[in-house]
């Protein structure tokens, strides 16, 4: 029964912020949540690490990544728009600019020329002379003998290159402008569903999940995601269409050095595929191993008390070293792996560039094409490799964000709890009368925990649970939030089915304050007024003076402006006990649950929270785990438990007089205080 107890119960009972007082932050929710669990094979390596499913789903992954987009086609048409455009200025301006070259080219021979001659009689010259590469280089360069260059006309092509290059410029951050505008909404919107979703999940998830997994889920995830729609998506754009317009621009220039530089094609994406799927291997590592890293150092901090109590120190810090180990390790190998893609790339594209060169320079000295040509096709076949090295890199950008979009996706994904069937309602403060028929439980199928429980509470009565450790008693209280629901019986408010009623409205008619007295950071008088947003500043210090906690405050230089510390360090562990009761006060419950409430404070601040508590239950039907029997025994009724079913119930001296379970925790606990005959003396409270 420990066992199970463990897996399920929140002492998990940090959702005492969350569920008692609606809180919806992440790391709120997150803080509710038990780190003892048990890994599973979704939870990846080394205790469930962060962004990284991948291959078998990146397929359908990838195109759901692509339709969060969607409600932004207008933005991407704009995009899609303006890349095209700046690609053809960017492709069409060596052209001109090889136009250019022909026209320093041409003028510098035809100055080299008799004026008296035509071009004909020149090349004919040239051949009757023994030069006949001379003469197939003047015959196509359609010089005028005699003539310059033509500065007006090379002004023109030049300033028409400037003014292109400049518009292309222009339209890339217009463009970037826009996508990043768009890729800010989707995030956004995307990291809303995951709050709205964090909200939604039944508690059982994370009870089978790492908190720093869930962390980087929702944080680091997102963020790679947001990285990978901004930078991947308008430079795949980019490249694939520079890559189109460059290769007709080749083809146009001439087909026979095109044919060569796409040789490199086929070559750049056997390497692509070789080394991206590799790296594609690696990066899913790096993710888990960071995840991980994440999950121990979120783990330490949390714990630094516990762990030097204990002296676990060299223990804590051989495992970040192992950890982070895994991580340097993960990590250079991607980065090793992926870094090899440019290289290649470039080694080929240098290859590629011998050729074109070689042959280029034949095809001019043969007269097949003009030097300007030869230069905007030399320039192209340069701009050509640069973007297949560019799809290339970012792919192992794509793949990485991908893989953090899978994880992000099974985290959408997963089962919300039981929707609400929303059929009945509650006055805005009900009585309080709560009936428990046949109620059966297990967190596990094969593991019963609770059986046929029955139990029926009149409005206004405080009942008080003890038991061992795994007996049922958080499970108890628990399924009277709807925590978790119930394998069969029922539970009633005021005669109403609580499935019948929404999760909100049942959780308005509930306060909780619990042993883990959590505290936000902001001032006494923010965490008071939690509990009830619109309670005026009379309301809270009216309840803080019935829950003591306008004693202590009083004596604070800020008074209920003091800020508490994120950790509410600055104030002792009975004072935030208290303020969390003031929380509960304000917010004027029907029902009251109280889980162990005094079992972290002293004998004397304990007389406190019983007086704060003794007026928080005031009119209220109120449920009181606890392990000290000295703060139940004025309840109606106590119930003892034990494995789930209910042993014995009834008043403190009953149950005293009886002799049984209840007797025996009792003796256990004041065995020192008196003698067995004298048992139902002792003065306890």
């Amino acid at each position: 029964m420990a066992r199970t107890q463990k897996t399920k119960t929140p002492k998990k009972a940090k959702t005492d912020v969350d569920l008692a007082a609606k809180e919806s932050a992440v790391e709120a929710v997150l803080e509710g949540i038990d780190d003892e669990f048990v890994p599973t094979e979704a939870d990846g390596d080394l205790f469930g690490g962060t962004p990284a499913k991948k291959a078998e789903h990146f397929w359908p992954s990838f195109k759901r990544l692509l339709s969060l987009l969607k409600p932004e086609w207008l933005g991407m048409t704009w995009v899609t728009l303006l890349v095209v455009v700046s690609v053809a200025l960017i492709v069409i301006a060596p052209k001109i600019l090889g136009a250019a070259t022909d026209v320093i080219f041409r003028g510098s021979i035809g100055l080299s020329l008799p004026a008296n001659l035509t071009l004909d009689q020149a090349v004919a010259a040239a051949r009757a002379a023994g030069q006949n590469q001379f003469a197939d280089v003047l015959a196509g360069s359609g010089a005028t003998p005699g003539q310059g260059i033509d500065f007006v006309e090379l002004g023109r092509l030049l300033m028409i290159v400037i003014a292109m290059y400049l518009v292309a410029s222009l339209l890339q951050w217009w463009q970037g402008y826009i996508l990043n505008g768009l890729v800010m909404r989707v995030v956004y919107g995307l990291r809303a569903d995951i709050e709205k979703k964090l909200n939604r999940l039944p508690l059982r998830y994370f009870d089978t999940r790492q908190r720093g997994d869930l962390m980087s889920r929702v944080t680091n995830d997102v963020d790679n995601i947001q990285t990978a729609l901004q930078q991947a998506f308008s430079q795949l754009i980019q490249s694939v269409l520079m890559v189109i317009g460059i290769g007709i621009m080749m083809f146009i220039v001439s087909w026979q050095l095109a044919l060569i530089a796409l040789i490199s094609i086929p070559l750049s994406g056997v390497i692509a595929g070789v080394i991206g799927s590799r790296s594609q291997k690696l990066f899913k590592q790096q993710w888990n191993a960071t995840g991980s890293l994440n999950g121990h150092i979120e783990e330490s901090f949390s714990g630094l008390e516990l762990v030097r109590a204990f002296g676990r120190d060299g223990v804590m810090l051989e495992e970040f070293d192992a950890r982070n180990q895994k991580l340097y390790s993960s990590m250079v190998g991607a980065q090793f792996v992926s870094g090899m893609i440019m290289p290649a790339m470039n080694f080929v594209s240098y290859l590629s560039y011998v050729l074109i060169a070689v042959v280029g320079g034949l095809r001019v000295v043969s007269g097949q094409m003009t030097i300007g040509d030869a230069t905007a096709f030399i320039q192209y076949s340069r701009e050509f490799s640069q973007p297949i090295g560019q799809i290339a890199g970012m792919a192992n950008m794509l793949q990485s964000g991908v893989a953090s979009a899978e994880r992000t996706f099974e985290f959408l994904d997963a089962d919300d709890q039981t929707p609400d069937h929303e059929t009945q309602h509650l006055p805005e403060r009900a009585d309080g009368r709560v009936q428990l028929e046949d109620v059966t439980f297990s967190y596990d199928p094969e593991t019963p925990l609770i059986t046929d429980l029955s139990l029926s509470v009149s409005p206004g009565q405080t009942v008080a649970i003890v038991g061992p450790t795994g007996a049922g008693k958080t499970t108890l209280v628990n399924l009277i939030m709807r925590f978790y629901e119930l394998n069969g019986g029922a539970i009633r408010l005021d005669g109403i089915d609580t499935t019948e009623l929404s999760r909100a409205e049942l959780r308005g008619q509930v306060g909780m304050v619990l042993q883990d007295a959590w505290l936000f950071s902001g001032t006494i008088r923010e965490n008071i007024r939690y509990g009830r947003l619109d309670a005026t500043d009379d309301e809270v210090i009216e309840a803080a003076k019935a829950t003591m906690v306008d004693r202590f405050v009083r004596q604070l230089p800020d008074g209920y402006d003091t800020v508490i510390e994120s950790d509410g360090g600055n104030v002792s562990a009975g004072e935030r006990q208290l303020i969390t009761i003031a929380r509960a006060f304000i917010a004027n419950p029907s029902l009251l649950i109280l889980d162990e409430a005094t079992s972290s404070v002293d004998t004397r601040t304990e007389l406190l929270v019983q007086h704060a508590m003794a007026a928080l239950r005031t009119d209220r039907t109120s449920f009181v785990i606890a392990h000290r029997l000295s703060t139940i025994r004025d309840a109606h009724t106590i119930l003892v438990m034990e494995n789930g079913d209910i042993v014995e119930q009834g008043d403190h001296a009953t149950l005293l007089e009886k002799r049984g379970a209840y007797y025996e925790l009792y003796m256990t606990q004041f065995r020192g205080a008196a003698t067995e005959e004298e048992a139902s003396e002792v003065p306890v409270g």
